[in-house]
């Protein structure tokens, strides 16, 4: 069984470490990048987070996962160098080494984690998701991976997703309004 959720539910869930199913017809996802359109999210809190997902996705254990973050807060989580954003999660980049402990499931085993920034303006509904999940936790990161099975393209259509979702154990699914 599929329960949709709001926003202020989908935190709560997450904090229940579940899985999420993210959708909003914005844009459609492409290669290998979830950015907040059709995603996975989980808490990156979680320690065992990688194993979970991965085993709903069906893929290896030793794939990492990357970290969308409130863009006003990348700098004290990560170590940026000369890059000021990543919105398409091209950058790899070490985590700070006081913030490693607290998001385990998206550090990858050399320290170092796939970044996005996210901004209001790039995808309000994207970052007031990850805003709710900071106001509750002090983290303002959600790990976050492409929406599909391991093999399998890419979620593009509000039926893939429930085609996605039925063969899957991800219980929970978060709808922009509008696709309501």
């Amino acid at each position: 069984m599929i329960t949709l959720l709001k926003k202020e539910k989908a935190v709560d869930v997450l904090l229940n470490q579940e899985i999420v199913a993210f959708f909003q017809e914005k844009k459609s996802e492409i290669g290998p990048r979830a950015l907040g359109n059709r995603s996975i999210l989980f808490d990156p809190r979680n320690k065992n987070g990688k194993e979970i997902v991965n085993k709903i996705k069906k893929r290896e254990n030793y794939r990492p996962f990357a970290g969308s973050i409130l863009a006003e807060h990348t700098n004290t989580w990560f170590e940026m160098g000369n890059i000021k954003e990543s919105p398409y999660m091209l950058y790899s980049v070490p985590v700070k080494e006081n913030k490693k402990n607290k998001i385990p499931s998206i550090v990858h085993v050399d320290g170092t984690c796939r970044v996005q920034t996210v901004t209001k303006e790039q995808n309000n509904q994207f970052y007031n998701l990850i805003q709710c999940f900071y106001k509750k936790t002090n983290i303002p990161i959600l790990l976050n991976t492409s929406f599909n099975m391991a093999g399998e393209p890419l979620v593009n259509t509000m039926e893939d997703a429930i085609n996605t979702i039925k063969k899957t154990n991800i219980k929970y699914f978060y709808v922009s309004r509008k696709q309501l």
